[in-house]
């Protein structure tokens, strides 16, 4: 990862591709697919049916196109811009806080939105969302998004907790023995957003006003609430299965986590459920993007159609507890969601959602005020101290 390329802002990343690489031809056309694509991706967005035969939307797209689909699934955006830049795939589900380095970096080519006739459908909040929209230019198709959730044990919260103060401050929990060791917190450097968050409610005299745009006393606060939450933390998780373990069979009673798992557990008779506390949330709002160096574009392009279809938005929806990118996906009734489910996903909350996004240097309180998302990562692994 080259630092320098960090400290981009969205209006300057384009001209940083222009220096890195020749200018990539946009495709014109869709011709006949290759046979194959690989997508990197998050867990649970691109199912076949072997996690639950009801969810599959890679069977019928294989037959239809030709194209066979192999998933590598990431566990954070990290880990995707990291499989990105070594190459050999063709897509990814990029998360906000890797979009713009992944277009910083030249990783990811301009896709021509006129090739793919279903763009009219997405949400127009999402059509030139600035993470993947640089000068313009679009660098993917919106997919999916929703928020990171609290997660509890109903159990131990016979009420919803309030706040999020139950993962990063010690306390006695309504069961009556200490949170300690019992809750968890996410193995990423954006989790320093989700202390950032609480600090803007709690500590309002930091005069914080977006989470991913800290100086550094902003940012030192930051810090410290982590390192107090280190104390409490009995695993530090990344991947969404072994987090579904541990609230069913390790004692965890409350962690920031996805909808997912949420889902997952539910599903299967765990005492869990989910909220949105007091001091709001971050989220995600994920774009397919395909990669500069693709073997298969055209079966990528007939991709970007394909996840835009009514029923498998619907059907992801549902499966992912998020939002559909399509919000006739809600209504139409083409897949399993409903209106209901949507809005208990949070469809009409977009506003209140602070999304991922890279940390840069220049930001709105000056050039060179905020800490650039390279000091996120080195810091936050000493903050977890390597767990």
């Amino acid at each position: 990862m080259n630092k320098k390329t960090l400290k981009l802002t969205a209006t300057t990343a384009i001209a940083l591709v222009s220096a890195m690489s020749p200018a990539l031809a946009q495709m014109t056309e869709v011709g006949p697919g290759e046979g194959a694509l690989s997508i990197v991706a998050w867990a649970g967005y691109v199912e076949r049916g072997e996690t639950d035969p009801a969810f599959d939307w890679v069977t019928k797209f294989e037959e239809a196109s030709g194209c066979k689909v192999s998933v590598k699934t990431a566990n954070t955006s990290d880990e995707m811009v990291a499989l990105m830049n070594e190459g050999g795939f063709d897509l990814v589900t990029a998360s906000g806080d890797a979009s713009l380095r992944l277009i910083a970096g030249g990783r990811v080519q301009e896709i021509n939105k006129d090739l793919i006739p279903s763009w009219s459908t997405i949400d127009p909040r999402l059509q030139d969302a600035p993470w993947h929209t640089v000068d313009g230019k679009h660098y993917g198709v919106p997919y999916m998004w929703g928020p990171n959730v609290l997660m509890y044990n109903t159990e131990v919260f016979k009420e919803a907790p309030t706040s999020w103060n139950v993962v990063f401050e010690e306390q006695t929990l309504p069961d009556g023995a200490s949170n300690k060791g019992r809750v968890q917190a996410y193995d990423g450097p954006i989790h320093i957003a989700d202390a950032a968050q609480y600090l803007m409610f709690h500590k309002p005299e930091l005069g914080i006003t977006s989470p991913y745009e800290l100086n550094e006393d902003q940012y030192k606060a930051a810090l410290d609430l982590l390192r107090g939450q280190r104390e409490l933390v009995g695993r530090y998780w990344h991947d969404a299965f072994i987090q579904i373990d541990d609230f069913k069979n390790e004692g965890v009673v409350a962690s920031g986590s996805w909808p997912f798992q949420v889902n997952l557990l539910k599903a299967g008779g765990a005492p869990v459920a989910s909220v949105i506390p007091q001091e709001g949330v971050t989220g995600w709002a994920d774009t397919t993007m395909l990669h500069v160096d693709s073997e298969h574009p055209n079966c990528a392009y007939m991709w970007f159609e394909h996840q835009l279809s009514s029923n498998l938005q619907s059907d992801l929806s549902v499966w992912f507890g998020a939002n559909p990118s399509v919000p006739a996906a809600c209504t139409d009734g083409r897949g399993m969601q409903t209106a209901e489910g949507c809005t208990t996903n949070g469809l009409d909350d977009f506003d209140k959602v602070r999304f991922w996004t890279t940390p840069v240097a220049d930001c709105s309180q000056g050039e060179d005020t905020c800490v650039p998302y390279y000091r996120w990562v080195s810091d936050y692994i000493g903050v977890i101290g390597g767990r």
